[in-house]
C-alpha cells in the first residue's frame, strides 16, 4: 500500500469519528454558506401550528389535522409537478385549469359515457401528458417562453372545460364508489400505518450504509455510523409520534399516504437516476449541460408532460374529495396554491435546485394557514394576502441565499 492511500484512510477514519459534533459543524458551515434546506419551512410549520393552536384549540385535534391532510394531497400532487418545470427554471402557469379539464373528463367519461373509471382515469392523465408535450415543443421548436405558452395553455383549457361539462355546468360523481370513498374517508388500518411509519427511518438507514461502503471502497470520507443512527431513529420517532396522534381520531389518511408515496418514488428519481441528474445540470447551468451530452430538448419535454400529468392526477383526486366535477374546478386559488407551495418548500424559481419533498412540505404550509383561517372564520381575502406575503418571504429567503453561496464560493 502507498503512503498516499495510507493517509488517505486514515484521514476517511478521522473524519468518520468525528460523530455527531462534526455532523453540527458541518451543518452550521453549510448555514453559513446560504444552503438552508428544509430548516426555514420546518420552522415556519411550528409558527404557524404555535399561532394558530393558540387562537382556536381546535387546530391541533386530530380530527382537524385529518382534514387537512386529504385537502393536501390533490394540491399536492399538481405542486410535485410544478417542482419538475421549475427546475428547469421554467414555469406553467395552466396546472390549474389542467386539473379542471382533467376532472371535466373523468366526469364525462365516466358518468355520462359509462366508461370504466381506470380508463377514464387514464384519458386524463393522456390528456395532461399531451399537454405538456405541446408546451416542451413550442419551447423547443419555436423557443415560446414557457410563461406565454402556458398561460395560453390556460385560457384554452378553461375553455375545454367548460366545453365538456355543457350547459350544467357540473357532473356529479357516484357516492358509493372507490375514487370517491378515497378522497373523502378512507384512511389507513392502524397497524399497517405503524408498520409504513418506520419505512423512512429504515430506508434512510439502509441507503446510508449503502453510501458508507461506496465511499469507503472509494476511499473517500465516510459518514458517522451515529449520525446515521441518530437521522434514521429519530425520523421514525417524530413519525411514529404524528401517525400516534393522528390515530387517537380518524386516522392517516389513504390518499395523503399514496401523495408520500409518489413524493418518494420521484425524490428517487430526482437523486438517484441519471434523469433526474440531467434534470438538475439543465436547469443550473443549459448550455454547459448541453455540452456534457444532455438533450436538452428531450429533458424539457419529459418535464413538461410530467407536469401536466401530475397537474391531471391532482385534478382527478380534487374531484373524488368533492365527489363531482364542476365549472368551479381547478380556478380560484389552484395555480397560486401549488407554484406556491412548490417554492415554499425550497425549490428555487431560478432553476437547478430543489427536490421532490418541496411539494410535500410546502403544501403542508399552504393548508395549515388555509385551514388556520378558515377555523378562525376570516375572509378569503385575508387569506390571499397572507399567503402572497409568505410566498414573497420564500422567494427573498431564495434569493438571498442565492447571492450567500455565491459570495461563499468566490471566497
Amino acid at each position: 500500500m502507498s503512503d498516499i492511500q495510507k493517509f488517505d484512510r486514515a484521514d476517511t477514519r478521522v473524519r468518520a469519528d468525528e460523530g455527531l459534533g462534526g455532523a453540527v459543524r458541518g451543518f452550521v458551515d453549510r448555514m453559513r454558506s446560504g444552503d438552508l434546506g428544509v430548516l426555514p419551512v420546518l420552522l415556519g410549520l411550528i409558527l404557524i401550528a404555535i399561532v394558530f393552536s393558540s387562537l382556536n384549540p381546535v387546530f391541533m385535534r386530530p380530527a382537524n389535522l385529518t382534514n387537512l391532510l386529504f385537502d393536501a394531497a390533490a394540491v399536492g400532487l399538481i405542486s410535485l409537478g410544478v417542482v419538475f418545470v421549475l427546475l428547469l427554471g421554467e414555469i406553467d402557469l395552466s396546472i390549474g385549469s389542467m386539473s379542471g379539464v382533467a376532472s371535466a373528463i373523468l366526469g364525462v367519461l365516466w358518468v355520462n359515457a359509462g366508461v370504466p373509471w381506470p380508463l377514464a382515469l387514464l384519458a386524463a392523465l393522456a390528456a395532461g401528458a399531451v399537454t405538456g408535450f405541446v408546451y416542451a415543443s413550442l419551447l423547443n421548436r419555436f423557443g415560446m417562453p414557457s410563461f406565454v405558452s402556458t398561460l395560453a395553455g390556460l385560457l384554452a383549457l378553461l375553455g375545454l372545460q367548460l366545453y365538456l361539462l355543457g350547459n350544467s355546468g357540473s357532473i356529479n360523481l357516484p357516492f358509493q364508489s372507490f375514487p370517491i370513498r378515497f378522497g373523502q374517508t378512507m384512511v389507513m388500518p392502524g397497524w399497517l400505518s405503524y408498520l409504513l411509519a418506520v419505512i423512512p427511518g429504515a430506508a434512510i438507514f439502509a441507503f446510508g450504509l449503502q453510501t458508507r461502503t461506496l465511499r469507503a471502497q472509494a476511499n473517500l470520507s465516510v459518514p458517522s455510523m451515529s449520525v446515521l443512527i441518530v437521522k434514521a431513529a429519530g425520523l421514525n420517532a417524530i413519525i411514529l409520534l404524528a401517525v400516534w396522534y393522528l390515530n387517537q381520531g380518524r386516522g392517516v389518511p389513504a390518499m395523503f399516504v399514496f401523495f408520500v408515496v409518489i413524493v418518494t418514488g420521484m425524490e428517487y428519481v430526482l437523486t438517484r437516476t441519471q434523469f433526474g441528474r440531467s434534470i438538475l445540470a439543465v436547469g443550473g447551468n443549459r448550455e454547459a449541460a448541453r455540452r456534457a451530452g444532455i438533450n436538452v430538448k428531450h429533458i424539457r419535454i419529459y418535464c413538461f408532460m410530467m407536469c401536466s400529468a401530475f397537474a391531471a392526477f391532482g385534478g382527478v383526486l380534487a374531484a373524488s374529495r368533492l365527489a363531482s366535477a364542476s365549472r368551479q374546478a381547478g380556478t380560484g386559488d389552484v395555480n397560486l396554491n401549488a407554484i406556491a407551495a412548490a417554492v415554499i418548500g425550497g425549490t428555487s424559481l431560478f432553476g437547478g435546485r430543489g427536490s421532490a419533498w418541496s411539494a410535500l412540505l410546502g403544501v403542508l404550509v399552504i393548508q395549515a394557514i388555509s385551514n388556520g383561517l378558515t377555523l378562525l372564520n376570516l375572509s378569503s381575502s385575508l387569506r390571499y394576502m397572507i399567503l402572497g406575503a409568505v410566498l414573497a418571504i420564500a422567494v427573498i429567503v431564495d434569493s438571498l441565499a442565492r447571492q450567500s453561496r455565491a459570495s461563499h464560493g468566490r471566497a
